[in-house]
């Protein structure tokens, strides 16, 4: 399985290469340093979220609700920035965690305790929370004037050539990829989606598994609310509005099987870059923007159909009928 994800990690390397020298030879500047950089902080919070989708989708789950969660945990600390300007953004950013954090925990409760669907239970939390978040602000916007500049001008922060926000989805990256490769909630994590039976009789809660996996997607979820609402210097219940199905889209193009327990961080990562490079390039070619909906999609019909096709090998196999003996 190892050799297939390098496999299709090598493969997205050459499209997005592919793509970016065939967009250059119309626009040469499409592929300047400068311009490649601007594509990859646009990115940055598909990346960010694609990763803590990654988590729940490995453990056989998926998380419906992560873009509704980055809506309401965006209003609610821009809401707190606008009546309290003087709290310092670490702080909000710690507030928008730690509520997207609660959404999640309050999906892997559902999911581990009463043992409903995760995609019967996202679906559900999807309209509440957005519901939420109309609440919360009385159907109002949070605008660019009454955030504080503090608030707007950190993930526009320039250190060492890139801009904070890029360095927030490169940090999330490498925590992301220590924790699955190098701790046992990782393995914990894979077990599961690979083969849940065994992973009961190896000592693995699976239900506690899948519940940790909601709480690290809440978290990212808020995470991410603070950084589109900083980004777009907007919050609105409108944000984000359909955006799980690009989330969702970039981990399975990476390669994440939504049967379970197959993913990498690299694949992840490198299926939101090709996605964010399509959709930057789109412009550039003078392709409708309704096209992209319509692409994303199709690529995760592609992409599922390649990951089954790899999924059909012996071991897999005897896994799968192990479960159903």
């Amino acid at each position: 399985m190892t050799r297939l994800l390098k496999y299709r990690e090598a493969l997205l390397i050459l499209a997005i290469v592919v793509l970016t020298v065939g967009i250059a030879v119309r626009s040469p500047s499409f592929a300047q340093p400068d311009n490649l950089l601007g594509i990859f902080n646009d990115t940055s919070i598909l990346i960010v979220l694609a990763l803590g989708q990654m988590v729940v989708i490995l453990t056989r789950s998926i998380d419906l609700s992560i873009a509704a969660n980055l809506t309401l945990s965006g209003m609610i600390v821009a809401m707190l920035n606008a009546a309290f300007p003087g709290i310092p953004v670490p702080a909000l950013i710690a507030v928008a965690m730690l509520a997207g954090l609660l959404l999640g925990a309050f999906n892997g409760l559902l999911v581990w305790r009463l043992n409903i669907p995760a995609i019967v239970v996202t679906l559900g939390t999807l309209t509440i929370y957005r519901g939420m978040a109309f609440v919360v602000s009385g159907g109002k916007w949070v605008n660019a004037d009454q955030m504080s500049p503090d608030f707007i001008g950190f993930t526009r922060a320039v250190v060492l050539g890139l801009p904070v926000l890029s360095w927030v989805a490169l940090v999330v990256l490498v925590l992301f990829y220590v924790v699955l490769t190098r701790t046992p909630l990782g393995r914990a994590l894979y077990a599961v989606g690979v083969n849940p039976t065994a992973s009961v009789y190896a000592g693995i809660d699976v239900g506690r598994s899948k519940f940790i996996a909601f709480c690290i997607s809440g978290a990212i979820g808020g995470l991410a609310g603070y950084l589109w609402v900083s980004r777009y210097v907007i919050a609105s219940v409108e944000i984000a509005n359909g955006y799980e199905l690009n989330v969702i889209a970039a981990c399975v193009i990476g390669g994440v099987s939504i049967a379970g327990g197959i993913g990498s961080v690299g694949g992840t990562v490198l299926g939101a870059l090709f996605l964010g490079l399509v959709n930057n390039a789109l412009p550039v070619i003078n392709v409708s923007p309704f096209w992209q909906m319509a692409i994303s999609g199709a690529a995760i019909i592609l992409a599922v159909i390649f990951n089954a096709r790899g999924e059909r090998q012996p071991g897999r196999l005897i896994l799968k009928r192990a479960e159903k003996a």
